[in-house]
Protein backbone atom coordinates (compact mmCIF):
# COMPACT_ATOMS: atom_id res chain seq x y z
CA UNK A 1 0.00 0.00 0.00
CA UNK A 2 1.26 3.65 -1.07
CA UNK A 3 0.04 4.95 2.21
CA UNK A 4 3.41 6.27 3.46
CA UNK A 5 2.14 9.11 5.97
CA UNK A 6 -0.47 7.05 7.71
CA UNK A 7 -0.09 6.71 11.10
CA UNK A 8 -3.20 5.43 12.71
CA UNK A 9 -5.78 3.39 10.74
CA UNK A 10 -9.34 3.43 13.16
CA UNK A 11 -11.81 1.25 11.83
CA UNK A 12 -13.68 -0.35 14.41
CA UNK A 13 -17.63 -0.66 15.48
CA UNK A 14 -18.15 -1.27 11.66
CA UNK A 15 -19.69 -4.53 10.03
CA UNK A 16 -16.49 -5.30 7.89
CA UNK A 17 -16.41 -8.83 7.06
CA UNK A 18 -13.84 -11.39 5.61
CA UNK A 19 -10.33 -11.72 6.55
CA UNK A 20 -7.64 -8.70 7.05
CA UNK A 21 -5.79 -8.10 3.95
CA UNK A 22 -2.33 -9.01 3.64
CA UNK A 23 -1.39 -5.89 2.57
CA UNK A 24 -2.20 -4.30 5.88
CA UNK A 25 1.48 -5.62 6.39
CA UNK A 26 3.00 -2.98 3.50
CA UNK A 27 2.04 0.55 5.47
CA UNK A 28 5.09 2.02 6.55
CA UNK A 29 4.05 4.24 8.92
CA UNK A 30 1.65 2.49 10.80
CA UNK A 31 1.82 2.77 14.46
CA UNK A 32 -1.76 2.68 15.64
CA UNK A 33 -4.16 0.02 14.37
CA UNK A 34 -7.71 -0.81 15.26
CA UNK A 35 -9.79 -3.13 13.69
CA UNK A 36 -12.28 -3.91 16.92
CA UNK A 37 -15.89 -4.64 17.11
CA UNK A 38 -16.73 -5.91 13.49
CA UNK A 39 -17.13 -9.72 11.66
CA UNK A 40 -13.36 -10.41 10.39
CA UNK A 41 -12.72 -13.89 10.01
CA UNK A 42 -10.04 -15.83 8.62
CA UNK A 43 -6.63 -15.88 9.87
CA UNK A 44 -4.49 -13.86 11.24
CA UNK A 45 -1.54 -12.47 8.49
CA UNK A 46 1.62 -13.12 9.45
CA UNK A 47 2.57 -9.75 7.50
CA UNK A 48 1.42 -7.52 10.60
CA UNK A 49 5.36 -8.54 12.02
CA UNK A 50 6.44 -6.34 9.12
CA UNK A 51 5.32 -3.62 10.87
CA UNK A 52 8.59 -2.70 12.56
CA UNK A 53 10.82 -0.45 13.49
CA UNK A 54 13.24 0.93 10.34
CA UNK A 55 14.70 3.61 8.83
CA UNK A 56 16.28 4.25 5.27
CA UNK A 57 17.43 7.06 3.45
CA UNK A 58 13.92 8.05 2.80
CA UNK A 59 11.60 7.83 5.70
CA UNK A 60 11.66 6.73 9.50
CA UNK A 61 9.08 4.62 11.00
CA UNK A 62 8.44 4.27 14.47
CA UNK A 63 6.44 0.80 14.15
CA UNK A 64 3.38 -0.63 15.30
CA UNK A 65 2.56 0.09 19.27
CA UNK A 66 -1.01 -0.98 18.98
CA UNK A 67 -2.76 -3.63 17.61
CA UNK A 68 -6.81 -4.54 18.64
CA UNK A 69 -8.24 -7.05 16.81
CA UNK A 70 -10.81 -7.79 19.77
CA UNK A 71 -14.37 -8.63 19.40
CA UNK A 72 -14.43 -10.26 15.80
CA UNK A 73 -14.36 -13.73 14.19
CA UNK A 74 -11.21 -14.54 13.66
CA UNK A 75 -10.13 -18.04 13.76
CA UNK A 76 -6.40 -18.31 13.76
CA UNK A 77 -3.12 -19.10 15.77
CA UNK A 78 -1.22 -16.01 17.13
CA UNK A 79 1.34 -15.62 14.70
CA UNK A 80 4.66 -15.59 16.00
CA UNK A 81 5.72 -13.13 13.32
CA UNK A 82 4.13 -10.69 16.13
CA UNK A 83 7.31 -11.15 18.01
CA UNK A 84 8.83 -8.74 15.62
CA UNK A 85 7.18 -5.69 16.63
CA UNK A 86 9.64 -4.54 19.05
CA UNK A 87 7.83 -1.07 19.80
CA UNK A 88 4.59 -2.81 20.68
CA UNK A 89 2.75 -1.87 23.43
CA UNK A 90 -0.56 -3.14 23.85
CA UNK A 91 -1.66 -6.25 22.00
CA UNK A 92 -5.79 -6.78 22.54
CA UNK A 93 -6.72 -10.17 20.26
CA UNK A 94 -9.82 -11.09 23.03
CA UNK A 95 -13.33 -12.32 21.86
CA UNK A 96 -12.05 -13.96 18.94
CA UNK A 97 -11.51 -17.61 18.18
CA UNK A 98 -8.03 -17.77 18.27
CA UNK A 99 -6.57 -21.66 19.09
CA UNK A 100 -3.01 -23.13 19.78
CA UNK A 101 -0.55 -21.74 21.62
CA UNK A 102 0.80 -18.30 23.59
CA UNK A 103 3.88 -17.42 21.32
CA UNK A 104 6.50 -17.81 23.97
CA UNK A 105 8.52 -14.74 21.98
CA UNK A 106 5.93 -12.16 23.36
CA UNK A 107 8.77 -12.07 26.05
CA UNK A 108 11.05 -10.60 23.74
CA UNK A 109 8.92 -7.67 23.27
CA UNK A 110 10.46 -5.33 26.11
CA UNK A 111 7.71 -2.79 25.44
CA UNK A 112 5.07 -4.45 25.51
CA UNK A 113 2.90 -3.78 28.78
CA UNK A 114 -0.67 -4.49 28.34
CA UNK A 115 -2.11 -8.09 26.89
CA UNK A 116 -5.35 -9.30 26.20
CA UNK A 117 -5.74 -12.30 24.71
CA UNK A 118 -8.98 -13.58 27.01
CA UNK A 119 -12.51 -15.50 25.34
CA UNK A 120 -10.76 -17.43 22.85
CA UNK A 121 -9.63 -21.18 22.81
CA UNK A 122 -6.25 -20.86 23.26
CA UNK A 123 -4.57 -24.14 25.00
CA UNK A 124 -1.20 -25.19 26.20
CA UNK A 125 0.74 -23.64 29.22
CA UNK A 126 1.49 -19.93 29.85
CA UNK A 127 5.10 -18.86 28.85
CA UNK A 128 7.46 -18.16 31.19
CA UNK A 129 8.76 -14.51 31.16
CA UNK A 130 5.53 -12.80 30.91
CA UNK A 131 6.54 -10.94 34.36
CA UNK A 132 7.39 -7.98 32.95
CA UNK A 133 3.37 -6.89 31.72
CA UNK A 134 1.14 -4.35 33.68
CA UNK A 135 -2.09 -6.54 32.58
CA UNK A 136 -1.98 -9.54 31.63
CA UNK A 137 -5.54 -11.31 31.08
CA UNK A 138 -5.96 -14.99 29.79
CA UNK A 139 -9.34 -15.15 31.18
CA UNK A 140 -12.01 -17.84 29.35
CA UNK A 141 -9.47 -19.97 27.34
CA UNK A 142 -8.90 -23.49 27.97
CA UNK A 143 -4.90 -23.18 29.64
CA UNK A 144 -3.54 -25.99 31.17
CA UNK A 145 -0.05 -26.68 33.61
CA UNK A 146 1.39 -24.85 36.23
CA UNK A 147 1.60 -21.54 37.05
CA UNK A 148 4.75 -19.45 36.15
CA UNK A 149 6.27 -17.75 39.68
CA UNK A 150 6.96 -14.88 37.20
CA UNK A 151 3.31 -14.01 36.48
CA UNK A 152 3.12 -12.64 40.15
CA UNK A 153 5.17 -9.81 39.31
CA UNK A 154 1.93 -8.94 36.74
CA UNK A 155 0.14 -5.46 38.27
CA UNK A 156 -3.41 -6.30 36.92
CA UNK A 157 -3.46 -10.14 36.15
CA UNK A 158 -6.60 -12.11 35.13
CA UNK A 159 -6.02 -16.05 34.90
CA UNK A 160 -10.03 -17.73 35.39
CA UNK A 161 -11.77 -19.53 33.52
CA UNK A 162 -8.90 -22.00 32.39
CA UNK A 163 -7.79 -25.38 33.23
CA UNK A 164 -4.94 -24.72 35.23
CA UNK A 165 -3.52 -27.10 37.74
CA UNK A 166 -0.94 -27.80 40.38
CA UNK A 167 -0.45 -25.01 43.50
CA UNK A 168 -1.39 -21.58 43.49
CA UNK A 169 2.56 -19.75 44.22
CA UNK A 170 2.68 -18.37 47.85
CA UNK A 171 4.16 -15.01 45.94
CA UNK A 172 0.67 -14.13 45.46
CA UNK A 173 0.28 -13.72 49.33
CA UNK A 174 3.87 -11.83 49.94
CA UNK A 175 4.29 -9.85 46.62
CA UNK A 176 3.28 -6.58 48.30
CA UNK A 177 0.89 -5.36 51.05
CA UNK A 178 -1.59 -3.92 48.78
CA UNK A 179 -1.47 -1.07 51.42
CA UNK A 180 -2.42 -3.09 54.68
CA UNK A 181 -4.74 -5.84 53.90
CA UNK A 182 -3.58 -8.82 55.77
CA UNK A 183 -1.51 -11.41 53.82
CA UNK A 184 -5.19 -13.61 54.46
CA UNK A 185 -7.59 -11.36 53.30
CA UNK A 186 -5.42 -10.58 50.49
CA UNK A 187 -5.36 -14.18 49.50
CA UNK A 188 -9.45 -14.23 49.41
CA UNK A 189 -9.12 -11.72 47.46
CA UNK A 190 -6.90 -13.35 44.65
CA UNK A 191 -8.61 -16.70 44.60
CA UNK A 192 -12.24 -15.25 44.33
CA UNK A 193 -11.18 -13.08 41.16
CA UNK A 194 -7.66 -13.96 39.25
CA UNK A 195 -8.28 -18.12 40.19
CA UNK A 196 -11.77 -18.48 39.64
CA UNK A 197 -13.42 -21.32 37.76
CA UNK A 198 -10.06 -23.44 37.64
CA UNK A 199 -11.09 -26.35 39.44
CA UNK A 200 -8.26 -28.46 39.16
CA UNK A 201 -5.95 -25.83 41.29
CA UNK A 202 -5.04 -27.00 44.71
CA UNK A 203 -5.37 -24.57 47.25
CA UNK A 204 -3.15 -25.72 49.94
CA UNK A 205 -1.63 -23.10 51.10
CA UNK A 206 -4.71 -21.61 53.22
CA UNK A 207 -8.01 -23.62 54.34
CA UNK A 208 -11.17 -21.72 53.46
CA UNK A 209 -14.61 -21.47 55.27
CA UNK A 210 -17.73 -21.43 53.25
CA UNK A 211 -17.55 -17.25 53.25
CA UNK A 212 -14.38 -16.87 51.76
CA UNK A 213 -12.55 -16.10 55.24
CA UNK A 214 -9.32 -17.52 55.40
CA UNK A 215 -7.61 -19.72 58.69
CA UNK A 216 -4.09 -20.46 58.51
CA UNK A 217 -3.03 -24.23 57.29
CA UNK A 218 -2.35 -26.28 61.12
CA UNK A 219 1.32 -25.89 62.19
CA UNK A 220 3.67 -28.57 63.69
CA UNK A 221 3.07 -29.79 67.28
CA UNK A 222 5.25 -28.03 70.21
CA UNK A 223 5.75 -28.60 73.68
CA UNK A 224 2.71 -29.07 76.30
CA UNK A 225 3.64 -25.15 77.47
CA UNK A 226 3.70 -24.10 73.83
CA UNK A 227 0.11 -25.91 73.71
CA UNK A 228 -1.20 -24.16 76.82
CA UNK A 229 -0.07 -20.68 75.74
CA UNK A 230 -1.92 -21.18 72.17
CA UNK A 231 -5.11 -22.41 74.13
CA UNK A 232 -4.90 -19.53 76.02
CA UNK A 233 -4.38 -17.12 73.28
CA UNK A 234 -7.20 -18.90 71.09
CA UNK A 235 -9.82 -18.46 74.05
CA UNK A 236 -8.87 -14.72 73.87
CA UNK A 237 -9.47 -14.28 70.72
CA UNK A 238 -12.66 -15.86 70.57
CA UNK A 239 -13.51 -13.85 73.25
CA UNK A 240 -12.38 -10.97 71.55
CA UNK A 241 -14.22 -12.11 68.36
CA UNK A 242 -17.54 -12.56 70.05
CA UNK A 243 -17.51 -9.54 71.09
CA UNK A 244 -16.63 -7.56 68.11
CA UNK A 245 -19.39 -10.04 66.35
CA UNK A 246 -22.04 -8.41 68.77
CA UNK A 247 -21.01 -4.86 67.38
CA UNK A 248 -21.04 -5.80 64.10
CA UNK A 249 -24.44 -7.37 64.84
CA UNK A 250 -25.96 -4.34 66.42
CA UNK A 251 -24.37 -2.04 63.72
CA UNK A 252 -25.68 -4.51 60.56
CA UNK A 253 -29.29 -4.54 62.45
CA UNK A 254 -29.63 -0.85 62.27
CA UNK A 255 -28.31 -0.18 59.11
CA UNK A 256 -30.61 -2.97 57.69
CA UNK A 257 -33.39 -0.94 58.96
CA UNK A 258 -32.07 2.42 57.88
CA UNK A 259 -31.15 1.35 54.29
CA UNK A 260 -32.76 -1.57 53.30
CA UNK A 261 -35.85 -0.08 51.54
CA UNK A 262 -37.16 -3.50 50.26
CA UNK A 263 -36.33 -7.60 50.86
CA UNK A 264 -38.38 -10.29 49.24
CA UNK A 265 -37.88 -13.56 49.50
CA UNK A 266 -38.56 -16.09 47.22
CA UNK A 267 -42.22 -16.65 46.62
CA UNK A 268 -44.45 -18.87 48.12
CA UNK A 269 -45.28 -20.15 44.21
CA UNK A 270 -41.70 -20.58 43.90
CA UNK A 271 -41.12 -17.82 41.29
CA UNK A 272 -37.67 -15.80 41.33
CA UNK A 273 -36.35 -13.41 44.69
CA UNK A 274 -36.23 -10.21 44.39
CA UNK A 275 -33.76 -8.62 46.81
CA UNK A 276 -33.02 -5.36 46.96
CA UNK A 277 -29.94 -5.00 49.15
CA UNK A 278 -26.31 -4.37 49.02
CA UNK A 279 -25.27 -8.21 49.22
CA UNK A 280 -27.88 -9.95 47.69
CA UNK A 281 -27.09 -13.32 50.07
CA UNK A 282 -29.97 -15.58 48.79
CA UNK A 283 -29.12 -14.48 45.24
CA UNK A 284 -25.44 -14.95 45.32
CA UNK A 285 -26.08 -18.52 46.56
CA UNK A 286 -28.65 -19.73 44.09
CA UNK A 287 -26.39 -17.99 41.40
CA UNK A 288 -23.23 -19.79 42.46
CA UNK A 289 -25.11 -23.22 42.34
CA UNK A 290 -26.56 -22.71 39.02
CA UNK A 291 -23.71 -21.62 37.24
CA UNK A 292 -21.19 -23.86 38.73
CA UNK A 293 -19.45 -20.82 40.01
CA UNK A 294 -19.79 -18.57 36.94
CA UNK A 295 -18.34 -21.76 34.78
CA UNK A 296 -17.38 -20.25 31.30
CA UNK A 297 -19.98 -22.81 30.04
CA UNK A 298 -22.70 -21.13 31.11
CA UNK A 299 -21.19 -17.68 29.93
CA UNK A 300 -23.25 -16.10 26.40
CA UNK A 301 -21.44 -13.61 25.82
CA UNK A 302 -18.84 -10.94 26.49
CA UNK A 303 -19.67 -7.10 26.68
CA UNK A 304 -16.75 -4.51 27.30
CA UNK A 305 -16.91 -4.55 31.12
CA UNK A 306 -18.69 -7.68 31.72
CA UNK A 307 -19.78 -10.91 30.91
CA UNK A 308 -23.53 -12.67 30.63
CA UNK A 309 -24.40 -16.08 31.96
CA UNK A 310 -27.31 -18.22 31.50
CA UNK A 311 -28.39 -19.53 34.75
CA UNK A 312 -31.49 -21.82 35.06
CA UNK A 313 -32.54 -21.03 38.95
CA UNK A 314 -33.85 -24.16 41.01
CA UNK A 315 -37.28 -22.83 40.62
CA UNK A 316 -36.85 -24.09 37.24
CA UNK A 317 -36.83 -20.00 36.04
CA UNK A 318 -34.43 -19.53 33.88
CA UNK A 319 -32.28 -15.76 34.20
CA UNK A 320 -29.65 -13.81 32.50
CA UNK A 321 -26.78 -12.60 34.46
CA UNK A 322 -24.50 -9.96 33.61
CA UNK A 323 -21.33 -9.79 36.05
CA UNK A 324 -18.91 -7.56 36.10
CA UNK A 325 -15.37 -8.07 34.96
CA UNK A 326 -12.82 -8.60 38.00
CA UNK A 327 -10.45 -5.69 36.83
CA UNK A 328 -13.50 -3.35 36.00
CA UNK A 329 -15.12 -3.39 39.51
CA UNK A 330 -11.91 -1.98 40.56
CA UNK A 331 -12.97 1.10 38.70
CA UNK A 332 -15.19 3.82 39.95
CA UNK A 333 -16.29 4.50 36.77
CA UNK A 334 -17.97 0.93 36.08
CA UNK A 335 -19.05 0.16 39.76
CA UNK A 336 -21.25 3.41 39.22
CA UNK A 337 -22.84 2.50 36.34
CA UNK A 338 -23.26 -1.20 37.95
CA UNK A 339 -25.19 1.29 40.69
CA UNK A 340 -26.89 3.45 38.44
CA UNK A 341 -28.70 0.29 36.23
CA UNK A 342 -29.88 -1.13 39.67
CA UNK A 343 -31.33 2.23 40.42
CA UNK A 344 -32.82 3.37 37.29
CA UNK A 345 -34.21 -0.41 36.80
CA UNK A 346 -36.03 -0.70 40.20
CA UNK A 347 -37.88 2.34 39.78
CA UNK A 348 -39.34 1.88 36.48
CA UNK A 349 -42.00 -1.00 35.20
CA UNK A 350 -42.56 -1.09 31.43
CA UNK A 351 -43.94 -4.18 29.46
CA UNK A 352 -40.79 -3.06 26.89
CA UNK A 353 -37.81 -2.88 29.53
CA UNK A 354 -36.67 -5.17 30.21
CA UNK A 355 -37.23 -6.61 33.76
CA UNK A 356 -34.37 -6.71 36.45
CA UNK A 357 -35.12 -9.50 39.23
CA UNK A 358 -32.64 -9.43 41.42
CA UNK A 359 -28.58 -8.52 42.44
CA UNK A 360 -25.57 -8.79 44.34
CA UNK A 361 -23.38 -5.76 44.62
CA UNK A 362 -20.61 -6.97 46.96
CA UNK A 363 -16.93 -5.57 46.06
CA UNK A 364 -15.95 -9.05 45.78
CA UNK A 365 -18.69 -10.13 43.50
CA UNK A 366 -20.87 -8.08 41.11
CA UNK A 367 -24.13 -9.06 39.18
CA UNK A 368 -27.26 -8.21 38.19
CA UNK A 369 -30.06 -10.66 37.55
CA UNK A 370 -32.54 -10.25 34.59
CA UNK A 371 -35.28 -11.65 32.52
CA UNK A 372 -33.89 -13.97 29.90
CA UNK A 373 -34.11 -13.31 26.10
CA UNK A 374 -33.84 -15.85 24.16
CA UNK A 375 -32.92 -14.91 20.98
CA UNK A 376 -30.30 -12.09 21.79
CA UNK A 377 -29.60 -8.70 20.40
CA UNK A 378 -31.48 -6.91 17.77
CA UNK A 379 -27.97 -6.36 16.18
CA UNK A 380 -27.22 -10.06 16.19
CA UNK A 381 -30.40 -11.39 14.95
CA UNK A 382 -30.41 -8.57 11.59
CA UNK A 383 -26.93 -9.99 11.05
CA UNK A 384 -27.80 -13.62 10.82
CA UNK A 385 -29.31 -13.81 7.35
CA UNK A 386 -31.29 -17.14 8.58
CA UNK A 387 -32.84 -14.76 11.24
CA UNK A 388 -33.04 -11.94 9.96
CA UNK A 389 -35.53 -13.87 6.91
CA UNK A 390 -37.79 -14.88 10.26
CA UNK A 391 -37.88 -11.60 11.48
CA UNK A 392 -40.91 -10.06 8.86
CA UNK A 393 -41.92 -6.52 7.75
CA UNK A 394 -44.90 -7.46 10.58
CA UNK A 395 -42.14 -8.36 13.93
CA UNK A 396 -40.26 -5.29 12.30
CA UNK A 397 -42.48 -2.62 12.99
CA UNK A 398 -43.23 -3.87 16.38
CA UNK A 399 -40.24 -3.96 16.88
CA UNK A 400 -40.17 -0.53 16.73
CA UNK A 401 -43.40 0.62 18.00
CA UNK A 402 -42.15 -1.49 21.22
CA UNK A 403 -38.95 0.87 21.38
CA UNK A 404 -41.01 3.94 20.85
CA UNK A 405 -43.67 3.32 23.58
CA UNK A 406 -40.86 2.31 25.99
CA UNK A 407 -38.75 5.72 25.52
CA UNK A 408 -41.90 7.55 25.23
CA UNK A 409 -42.40 6.07 29.16
CA UNK A 410 -38.71 7.41 30.00
CA UNK A 411 -39.43 10.96 28.55
CA UNK A 412 -42.83 11.18 29.40
CA UNK A 413 -44.20 9.28 32.55
CA UNK A 414 -41.12 9.29 34.50
CA UNK A 415 -40.50 12.06 36.80
CA UNK A 416 -37.80 13.54 36.43
CA UNK A 417 -37.48 12.20 32.96
CA UNK A 418 -34.91 9.46 32.40
CA UNK A 419 -32.65 9.74 29.07
CA UNK A 420 -30.80 6.24 28.38
CA UNK A 421 -28.07 7.77 26.51
CA UNK A 422 -26.81 4.46 24.71
CA UNK A 423 -30.11 3.54 22.79
CA UNK A 424 -28.41 0.98 20.18
CA UNK A 425 -28.98 -2.30 18.01
CA UNK A 426 -27.08 -4.27 20.69
CA UNK A 427 -28.89 -2.74 23.56
CA UNK A 428 -31.89 -4.08 22.04
CA UNK A 429 -32.91 -7.20 23.28
CA UNK A 430 -35.34 -10.12 21.32
CA UNK A 431 -37.01 -12.48 23.73
CA UNK A 432 -38.48 -16.02 21.32
CA UNK A 433 -41.68 -14.36 20.45
CA UNK A 434 -38.74 -11.74 18.50
CA UNK A 435 -40.66 -8.87 21.23
CA UNK A 436 -38.14 -5.82 21.41
CA UNK A 437 -36.46 -4.79 25.19
CA UNK A 438 -34.93 -1.72 25.59
CA UNK A 439 -31.72 -2.78 28.11
CA UNK A 440 -28.70 -1.53 29.28
CA UNK A 441 -29.05 1.31 31.84
CA UNK A 442 -25.68 1.61 33.26
CA UNK A 443 -25.37 5.31 31.35
CA UNK A 444 -28.99 6.17 31.95
CA UNK A 445 -29.65 9.67 33.63
CA UNK A 446 -32.10 11.07 35.24
CA UNK A 447 -32.72 15.07 34.14
CA UNK A 448 -32.17 17.69 36.24
CA UNK A 449 -34.62 20.65 35.37
CA UNK A 450 -32.43 22.83 37.60
CA UNK A 451 -29.58 21.79 35.63
CA UNK A 452 -27.43 22.48 32.73
CA UNK A 453 -27.31 18.68 32.14
CA UNK A 454 -23.83 18.63 30.89
CA UNK A 455 -22.32 15.04 30.52
CA UNK A 456 -19.41 13.39 28.89
CA UNK A 457 -19.95 11.65 25.82
CA UNK A 458 -21.19 8.36 26.03
CA UNK A 459 -22.95 6.21 24.32
CA UNK A 460 -22.22 3.89 20.80
CA UNK A 461 -20.55 5.19 17.95
CA UNK A 462 -23.22 6.25 14.86
CA UNK A 463 -26.38 6.27 17.53
CA UNK A 464 -24.87 9.16 19.04
CA UNK A 465 -26.88 12.57 18.05
CA UNK A 466 -24.48 15.12 16.33
CA UNK A 467 -25.09 17.92 19.18
CA UNK A 468 -23.37 16.35 21.57
CA UNK A 469 -20.14 16.75 20.04
CA UNK A 470 -20.15 20.31 20.59
CA UNK A 471 -22.80 21.07 23.30
CA UNK A 472 -21.82 17.79 26.21
CA UNK A 473 -25.91 18.72 27.00
CA UNK A 474 -27.83 15.61 27.25
CA UNK A 475 -31.64 16.05 26.48
CA UNK A 476 -34.43 13.47 25.20
CA UNK A 477 -33.96 14.24 21.61
CA UNK A 478 -30.93 12.37 22.18
CA UNK A 479 -32.31 9.72 22.21
CA UNK A 480 -34.64 11.12 19.61
CA UNK A 481 -31.59 10.60 17.04
CA UNK A 482 -30.55 7.20 18.69
CA UNK A 483 -33.83 5.51 18.40
CA UNK A 484 -34.25 7.07 14.64
CA UNK A 485 -30.94 5.46 13.82
CA UNK A 486 -32.09 2.03 15.36
CA UNK A 487 -35.53 2.05 13.36
CA UNK A 488 -33.92 2.71 10.15
CA UNK A 489 -31.42 -0.22 11.04
CA UNK A 490 -34.37 -2.46 11.51
CA UNK A 491 -36.20 -1.59 8.32
CA UNK A 492 -32.76 -1.62 6.77
CA UNK A 493 -31.44 -4.76 7.71
CA UNK A 494 -27.96 -2.85 8.31
CA UNK A 495 -26.73 0.39 10.28
CA UNK A 496 -28.06 3.32 8.04
CA UNK A 497 -25.03 5.40 7.92
CA UNK A 498 -24.74 6.14 4.08
CA UNK A 499 -28.36 6.81 4.19
CA UNK A 500 -28.04 9.57 6.59
CA UNK A 501 -25.31 10.90 5.37
CA UNK A 502 -26.61 10.99 1.63
CA UNK A 503 -29.84 12.65 3.33
CA UNK A 504 -28.19 16.17 3.05
CA UNK A 505 -26.79 15.96 -0.38
CA UNK A 506 -28.48 16.36 -3.96
CA UNK A 507 -28.42 12.30 -4.27
CA UNK A 508 -31.62 12.37 -1.86
CA UNK A 509 -33.34 13.00 -5.20
CA UNK A 510 -33.18 9.54 -6.54
CA UNK A 511 -33.51 7.52 -3.31
CA UNK A 512 -36.45 5.38 -3.51
CA UNK A 513 -37.91 3.53 -0.07
CA UNK A 514 -38.37 0.45 -2.03
CA UNK A 515 -33.90 0.36 -2.90
CA UNK A 516 -33.32 0.57 1.12
CA UNK A 517 -35.01 -1.88 2.80
CA UNK A 518 -33.41 -5.18 3.37
CA UNK A 519 -33.64 -7.16 0.41
CA UNK A 520 -33.81 -10.32 1.95
CA UNK A 521 -37.07 -9.81 2.90
CA UNK A 522 -39.79 -9.32 0.15
CA UNK A 523 -41.64 -5.70 -0.47
CA UNK A 524 -44.69 -5.57 1.20
CA UNK A 525 -47.56 -7.29 -0.53
CA UNK A 526 -50.41 -5.67 1.59
CA UNK A 527 -51.43 -2.04 2.07
CA UNK A 528 -51.74 -2.44 5.42
CA UNK A 529 -48.08 -3.82 6.42
CA UNK A 530 -46.87 -1.19 3.28
CA UNK A 531 -48.36 1.57 5.24
CA UNK A 532 -47.00 0.47 8.62
CA UNK A 533 -43.03 -0.03 7.23
CA UNK A 534 -43.90 3.91 5.34
CA UNK A 535 -44.62 5.51 8.66
CA UNK A 536 -41.79 3.83 10.36
CA UNK A 537 -39.21 4.96 8.08
CA UNK A 538 -41.26 8.75 7.83
CA UNK A 539 -40.38 8.99 11.63
CA UNK A 540 -37.24 7.59 11.80
CA UNK A 541 -36.73 10.58 9.49
CA UNK A 542 -38.53 12.59 11.30
CA UNK A 543 -36.01 12.09 14.54
CA UNK A 544 -32.86 12.16 13.06
CA UNK A 545 -32.82 15.66 11.84
CA UNK A 546 -29.59 17.29 12.37
CA UNK A 547 -31.27 20.15 14.50
CA UNK A 548 -32.43 18.64 17.85
CA UNK A 549 -35.39 21.30 18.04
CA UNK A 550 -36.68 20.18 14.98
CA UNK A 551 -37.17 16.34 15.82
CA UNK A 552 -39.89 14.63 16.91
CA UNK A 553 -40.42 13.69 20.62
CA UNK A 554 -40.76 9.91 21.83
CA UNK A 555 -44.32 11.27 22.52
CA UNK A 556 -45.41 12.17 18.95
CA UNK A 557 -43.88 8.90 18.02
CA UNK A 558 -45.84 6.94 20.13
CA UNK A 559 -49.29 8.85 19.21
CA UNK A 560 -48.49 8.57 15.60
CA UNK A 561 -48.06 4.58 16.12
CA UNK A 562 -51.92 4.89 17.51
CA UNK A 563 -53.60 7.22 15.61
CA UNK A 564 -52.02 7.56 12.24
CA UNK A 565 -52.62 10.17 9.67
CA UNK A 566 -50.27 8.33 6.83
CA UNK A 567 -52.08 8.55 3.30
CA UNK A 568 -50.96 6.29 0.29
CA UNK A 569 -50.75 8.69 -2.91
CA UNK A 570 -48.96 6.94 -4.65
CA UNK A 571 -48.06 2.87 -5.07
CA UNK A 572 -45.79 1.65 -2.61
CA UNK A 573 -42.70 1.49 -5.14
CA UNK A 574 -42.89 4.77 -6.26
CA UNK A 575 -42.65 6.52 -3.01
CA UNK A 576 -39.27 8.37 -2.46
CA UNK A 577 -37.07 9.22 0.66
CA UNK A 578 -37.55 12.59 -0.40
CA UNK A 579 -41.09 12.59 0.23
CA UNK A 580 -40.81 10.73 3.52
CA UNK A 581 -38.12 13.36 4.91
CA UNK A 582 -41.03 16.29 3.55
CA UNK A 583 -43.99 14.06 5.50
CA UNK A 584 -45.88 14.56 2.05
CA UNK A 585 -47.30 11.32 2.70
CA UNK A 586 -48.91 12.57 6.44
CA UNK A 587 -52.56 13.66 5.22
CA UNK A 588 -52.75 16.24 8.22
CA UNK A 589 -50.81 19.46 7.96
CA UNK A 590 -48.66 18.97 11.10
CA UNK A 591 -44.98 18.94 10.15
CA UNK A 592 -42.39 17.62 12.81
CA UNK A 593 -39.66 19.78 11.10
CA UNK A 594 -41.97 22.89 12.86
CA UNK A 595 -42.13 21.81 15.97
Amino acid sequence: MNLKKLVTLDLSFNNFNGSIPWTLGQIAGLTHLYLHSNFISGQMPSSLGNLTKSQNWKFERKGLETLDLSRNKIRSIIPQELSQLTQLEILDLSSNQLFGLIPPEIEKLNNLYSVNLSCNLITGEIPVGLGFLRNLDLSYNNLSGNIPEDVGNVYHLNLSYNSLSGHIPEFFLTRNSLGGVSRDELYCAVVSSIFIGNKELNHEILIFSSNCTSIPAATSVGSSSTKFNRVKIILSVIGLLAILFLAILIIFRYLVKKNTKYVETTRKDGDLFSIWNYDGKMAFEDIIEATEDFDIRYCIGTGAYGSVYRAQLPSGKIVALKKLHRLESQDPAHDRSFRNEVKILTEIRHRNIVKLHGFCLHKRCMFLVYEYMERGSLFCVLRTDVEAKELNWTKRVNIVKSIAHALSYMHHDCTPTIVHRDVSSNNILMNSELEAFVSDFGTARLLDPNSSNQTLLVGTYGYIAPELAYTMVVTEKCDVYSFGVVALETMMGKHPGELISSLSTSSVQNIMLKDVLDARLPLPCYQRIGKDVVLVVALALACIHSNPNSRASMQQVAQEFLISRLSFPKSFEEISVRQLMNQEIFSVGKNYHQV
